[in-house]
């Protein structure tokens, strides 16, 4: 101790400041430096994080991008065999007016006939049925006499013969 003071220095003092040394390094780690280094280590735990997230979220942007891809392929396809369903369906739609027109038009052309042929008998009934009254107006100025209606008749299916 004599040594501290023959170099000047009070070992008392030297003690005090080593106490108040102590005591504000205590102090300064307790409310200044461990709230600081538990700020900065949460901060870093906060970026880790948030780079972790980052990275699962691109991870999942990709996957998604991926499947969206694949959806609008799927969906693609689906579009083209509906497309191609429907083109095959208006093919067999037009095929079948096709056909229905054709069975109205035998029909009609059926019906035609068949009114013509009605018309073609009604009107040689009734060209027979004149030709036989002309006769028989003939006959009767020719005999200059009326026959009977059964003898009309019987002359007049002779004649048409």
């Amino acid at each position: 101790m004599e040594l501290l003071t023959k170099l000047g220095i009070n070992w008392q003092l030297l003690i005090a400041q080593i106490v108040n040394f102590l005591i504000l390094l205590f102090v300064l780690y307790k409310f200044a430096y461990g709230p600081i280094l538990k700020m900065l280590d949460n901060r870093s735990k906060k970026i880790e994080k948030g780079l972790a997230d980052a990275e699962v979220a691109g991870k999942k942007l990709a996957e998604m991008e991926k499947k969206e891809k694949e959806v609008l392929q799927q969906a693609r396809v689906e579009a083209q065999k509906i497309a191609e369903k429907s083109e095959k369906q208006a093919l067999k739609n037009a095929e079948n007016i096709v056909a229905v027109a054709e069975e109205q038009k035998e029909k009609m052309l059926q019906e035609a006939k068949e009114q013509l042929e009605v018309e073609k008998k009604k009107i040689v009934s009734e060209a027979k049925a004149e030709v036989g009254a002309l006769i028989i107006q003939a006959a009767e100025k020719i005999i200059d006499e009326k026959i009977d209606t059964g003898k009309d008749k019987e002359l007049i299916e002779k004649a048409i013969k």
